[in-house]
């Protein structure tokens, strides 16, 4: 599951909110087979232990009328809840949000860590340093984490098409490395790449002495050549249907993907992963969360007379970051006069390698932001030249697997 986070800009207030009277806290640690719930009304109280079977909503609709008659609660009383983000996705939050349930997906990253000492992990202790941090938070605690922005079902239905297509690219490429991994075995190569016509070029090969390629390690080759088919013919019909869709589609989404496309550099597929991976849901406050939540933040450390750049964070999209760094090289050959590509050349061009590595992912950054504000506002980044947009869906540009 990728990351998708929405911190928070609010400092911690100098008096905290007491927390809400009447209310029930609840606190889960998901597991593939089991749930463990923590259930508390206040900082001050011992949690409530229970555990149930994964996905019975039945029985956790049932454990929380029973936390209520046992806590001594009002069976209207207001329910809030937590849980960390992981594989069991939004549907959890989607049902709680259904039963009147307040609740908040928390970003597993951003959860403090009491650095003294080494910790001991149960799903007890987890759902128990949860729940106090639930309660926390409705204090009026702010850093205790960072909420995730759930999508809406539309949304995140739309990212299954692009996250699929990345998927089957890397799985294509397993594939063609196996096959020519297989051939350099028998001392062969390909002259060119693997297409279609592969079965009869595999006939006419001859290893070092004259001999064909052995029948058992022909028919392997040929089973992987199949599996390789499969994958490419799965590629070319979801590029047909983005394509279909970018051309006829009158959703607003798309509107965002088709004025993406006008900029010189960015094609189908970075334009498409940018506005259904940000750009067409998320609400975005301003560049520093955007940055946050592509992971592309420096994380300083300093502590004493130590002083310097750990790097960037990594602690966001990881799809969006590595499309970014690779617009970012795109950018400096098809955009070469706008100012961010100068601004690139004077600071980093003539630097070592590592330099350069550096300069691009600040490039990135600022790219990222450059595009977003586009997008908000039609400003079009300084110096950047721009295409019709069925040019740049047509250019495969950056027709690359991220």
């Amino acid at each position: 599951m990728a990351a998708t986070r929405q911190h928070s800009t609010k400092r911690k207030s100098a008096a905290a909110a007491p927390v809400a009277q009447g209310a029930l806290f609840i606190a889960f640690e998901l597991a593939w087979g089991q749930w463990k719930l923590a259930f508390g009304t206040g900082p001050a109280s011992n949690p409530r232990l229970r555990s149930l079977g994964a996905r019975n909503t039945e029985a956790l609709v049932q454990e929380i009328a029973k936390a209520k008659k046992r806590l001594q609660l009002p069976d209207n009383a207001p329910v809030h809840s937590c849980y960390e983000e992981g594989r069991d996705g939004f549907w959890l939050h989607r049902f709680l949000e259904s039963q009147g349930i307040h609740n908040e997906v928390v970003d597993s990253s951003s959860i403090e860590v009491n650095r003294r000492a080494r910790r001991r992990k149960t799903d007890r202790l987890d759902a128990g340093k949860l729940l106090s941090m639930l309660i926390r938070w409705h204090q009026g605690e702010r850093d205790v984490w960072s909420v995730v922005q759930v999508p809406s079902v539309a949304d995140e239905d739309r990212r299954q098409l692009h996250r699929d297509l990345l998927e089957l690219k890397a799985e294509r490429t397993q594939h063609s490395n196996r096959i020519k991994a297989l051939l350099a075995g028998c001392g062969l190569a390909l002259t060119g790449s693997i297409d279609g016509q592969f079965p009869e070029t595999l006939v006419g090969m001859r290893t070092w002495d004259g001999q064909a390629v052995p029948p058992e390690m022909q028919q392997r080759l040929l089973r992987e050549h199949e599996r390789w088919q499969l994958v490419d013919r799965q590629i070319k019909d979801l590029e047909s249907e983005r394509a279909r869709r970018v051309r006829t589609s009158k959703e607003p989404c798309m509107d965002k993907v088709r004025q993406l496309l006008r900029v010189r550099g960015i094609g189908a597929n970075s334009a498409w992963l940018y506005v259904m991976e940000f750009f067409g849901w998320r609400r975005i406050r301003n560049r520093k969360q955007l940055a946050s939540l592509a992971g592309l933040t420096p994380t300083p450390y300093r502590s004493g007379d130590s002083d310097h750049e750990q790097g960037i964070s990594k602690a966001g999209n990881r799809r969006l970051r590595t499309m970014a760094v690779e617009i970012a090289w795109c950018w400096l050959r098809y955009q070469p006069n706008s100012a961010l590509s100068k601004w690139y050349q004077k600071r980093f061009a003539r630097g070592s390698s590592r330099q350069r590595r550096i300069g691009i992912v600040a490039l990135a950054r600022k790219l990222l932001v450059g595009l977003w504000r586009y997008l908000e506002t039609g400003e079009v980044p300084d110096g950047a030249e721009l295409v019709p947009w069925k040019k740049g869906l047509l250019s495969g540009v950056t027709e690359t697997a991220a």
